[in-house]
């Protein structure tokens, strides 16, 4: 999707300069706990300040490799015709990834299992408007901890033809990753160094820190020149200043940061800056979303990541624990934030709920049906004489209707907004049917949905090849385990 509308601006040019050059001076003095030896010898080498496992930046050097950063850049898909172009105006949806627990009306919330992975995969390749995995729905906690990524993997690769996300977390997480995605697409490590296939969260540890096993998975990725997508969890009131303000310098630190690192690795490797800053309820110290802040502060990061020339990543987010009025409208408020802060990724787009710890089957319809609302949105209104009708209009004349004019006749099917499913019904046939409110409806249409999905088709030489490829692998974690 492409947002012809230009970005709303929260910021003035000089509050976007003011807290660029609070951040360089934040970097330069007080510095970044990075707790990865070799991150901190990659940094050292480039003229950083090594003390301990503090790491003060220069200011010339975080300026000069962030010259280095595309300013957009292709996703190669399993079907080419899903490839996505991030950054510019355009818009990717992704679905929701890494939750603890999954969540239905008819199963209640539950720890996820491998099975079910499965269940959620499929339906978001069925629903068109999502257009990249998240990746994982939830855990799969009937699996082995330290091996279930190969078999999350292989479930992305075997039910979906859209790029998925992995996983920054450690080195052989990611690894195994870009080899997947190397077999599946018929290629190797080089070829995908020339026309990368996968994306990843990495995310810093608030206040201003590191930590070992995102950076192994950050260096592996962006040494393989696949695309890293940075976001500092930065939380005002709690892991940040309470202000916006303080928020959005600690957030925009870490970002160049870690952009600075991942650019000496490989400069012209592909990023986003990511922004996932909220507030927190000081009542009970819970993170809180969809707020007007976390709006605001979405906006403020658009204007900061155009500052740098970055594509920009936000999410959809509700701290409601269940599929109700709360969750709805804490979405549209982060969906808002989102879209009209030019965001290029909307993570988490569809299925988030409890403040990321569930996914939920109904809200990844009801989000859908938001995002389609959105999309419609943001088609562009043309505005010509075949689209006024004058003569239609002078046909019907005063106090006359359209309902049944050939200019509405032509049009009926694309020019307003359809639904998921279209289920309009009077009140009588709606009591009838069991007064289906919006959970049961969304819990109908996913089981409907789950029915009818077909996996895309893949080559079984390279489904048996990834089958060999996640055997030998959990062979040797067993040898070293």
């Amino acid at each position: 999707m492409r947002n012809p509308y230009e970005p709303i601006r929260v910021l003035s040019d000089d509050q976007v300069e003011h807290i660029h050059a609070s951040s360089l001076q934040l970097l330069s003095s007080t510095g970044v706990r990075v707790l990865h030896d070799g991150a901190r010898t990659i940094l050292s080498r480039a003229g950083c300040l090594v003390d301990g496992v503090i790491v003060r930046f220069d200011p010339l050097l975080i300026e000069e490799t962030m010259r280095a950063v595309p300013s957009s850049f292709t996703l190669r898909a399993r079907n080419p015709a899903r490839n996505l172009v991030i950054g510019g105006r355009n818009v990717v949806f992704t679905s929701v990834g890494g939750p603890a627990f999954a969540s239905d009306l008819g199963r209640g919330r539950r720890p996820g299992s491998a099975a079910e992975q499965v269940e959620y995969v499929r339906l978001v390749q069925a629903l068109d408007i999502i257009h990249q995995e998240g990746g994982g729905p939830f855990e799969a906690m009937d699996l082995p901890p330290g091996t279930r990524h190969l078999d999350l993997y292989l479930t992305l690769i075997r039910e979906l033809d859209k790029t998925w996300q992995g996983i920054a977390l450690g080195r052989e997480r990611a690894a195994d990753c870009i080899d997947m995605l190397a077999i599946a697409l018929g290629t190797d490590r080089d070829g995908l160094l020339a026309s990368p296939a996968a994306l990843t969260i990495v995310n810093t540890n608030t206040p201003l820190t590191l930590d070992i096993q995102m950076a192994e998975g950050l260096l592996e990725f962006a040494a393989a020149g696949q695309a890293v997508c940075i976001t500092p969890f930065t939380l005002a009131g709690a892991m940040a200043p309470a202000t916006l303000a303080g928020a959005l310098v600690v957030q925009n630190a870490e970002v160049l940061a870690v952009a600075t690192l991942v650019q000496l690795v490989r400069a012209g490797a592909p990023m986003l800056y990511g922004s996932f800053t909220s507030n927190v309820d000081m009542r009970s110290g819970s993170p809180a979303f969809g707020t007007p802040e976390y709006t605001k502060a979405a906006q403020a990061s658009g204007q900061l990541a155009r500052r740098y020339g970055m594509p920009f990543r936000s999410s959809n987010t509700t701290a409601s624990n269940t599929v109700d009025a709360q969750a709805a409208y804490e979405s549209q408020m982060s969906l808002w934030g989102a879209v009209m802060g030019g965001a290029n990724l909307v993570n988490h787009a569809a299925g988030w709920l409890e403040g990321g710890l569930t996914a939920s089957y109904e809200k990844l319809i009801v989000d859908a049906e938001m995002l389609q609302m959105m999309a419609e949105y943001l088609q562009p209104i043309e505005i010509d004489d075949a689209t006024i009708g004058l003569e239609a209009i002078d046909e019907v004349g005063p106090g006359g209707h359209f309902f049944g004019s050939p200019h509405t006749l032509e049009r009926y099917e694309t020019a307003f907004y359809q639904p998921l499913v279209s289920d309009w019904r009077n009140f009588e046939t709606w009591s009838e049917g069991g007064a289906e409110d919006t959970r049961r409806r969304a819990h109908r249409i996913w089981q409907e949905l789950l029915e009818t999905s077909v996996s895309p088709p893949l080559d079984p030489a390279i489904d048996a090849a990834l089958a060999e490829f996640v055997a030998h692998r959990k062979e040797q974690s067993a040898g070293t385990a």
